[in-house]
């Protein structure tokens, strides 16, 4: 499993970079997932991407970030259908008015959550006390 959260986390990574470098290109996924199977789409993928993290969690440097982030997903992935897609695509109309700044702004927050995926199932718990330095 901490192969497949590695995975979701490049994933969600260079999602968040694509963001940040080409904001259009960020705008174009988001009106494609606000659809009606693009939030069927998402809604699966974000079920599939809290199993994945909750599972690699044991093993991890933070067992218990990557239980939170895994519970959110799944949730989160359990309402994104109740959203709707017109509710959906307002929302990302509303999004794009603010400007290309504003879709820069929040392509940060997928980045810090890959980068902390990424970070977390590099490593191991065990690895990460053994190379702590004693307190004195």
């Amino acid at each position: 499993m901490k192969t497949a959260a590695l995975l979701f986390g490049l994933l969600v990574l260079v999602i968040g970079v694509l963001g940040l470098l080409v904001p259009d290109a960020y705008l174009i996924i988001a009106r494609g997932a606000s659809t009606t199977v693009g939030l069927y789409v998402v809604a699966l993928l974000r079920v599939a991407a809290g199993l994945v993290l909750v599972s690699a969690a044991r093993g991890s440097r933070s067992p218990i970030g990557l239980r939170i982030l895994g519970a959110f997903s799944f949730l989160a992935g359990l309402v994104t259908p109740l959203f709707g897609a017109s509710r959906a695509r307002s929302f990302v109309d509303a999004w794009a008015a603010e400007g290309p700044g504003a879709m820069r702004a929040w392509a940060l927050v997928p980045i810090v959550y890959g980068v902390f995926v990424v970070w977390a199932v590099t490593g191991s718990q065990r690895g990460a006390i053994r190379h702590a330095r004693p307190a004195v």
